[in-house]
């Protein structure tokens, strides 16, 4: 996501990224910051995939409200083991 770059400030950007874990859980990995530098990153771990994505969900709702637009995305489906 991307907030557009305003009054002579570069652009600001937020990225969301579910990976999985070394102990049979999830990641929600978050990035933010200002395009060009190097953004402020924050992990939390989930035990299943739902609660990750509900969690990157409820994140992407608040940053969009803050003004964010989604610039990219790309995802699959819940893996099924």
């Amino acid at each position: 996501m991307q907030i557009p770059a305003l009054e002579g400030r570069p652009p600001r950007f937020y990225q969301l990224a579910i990976q999985r874990d070394l102990i049979n859980g999830w990641s929600l990995v978050r990035e933010w910051g200002q395009e060009g530098s190097s953004g402020r990153v924050k992990k939390d771990h989930f035990t299943d995939w739902d609660r990750a994505v509900d969690a990157m969900l409820r994140i992407r709702d608040t940053q969009l409200q803050r003004g964010y637009k989604v610039v990219f995305m790309q995802g699959q489906e819940s893996p099924h083991e």
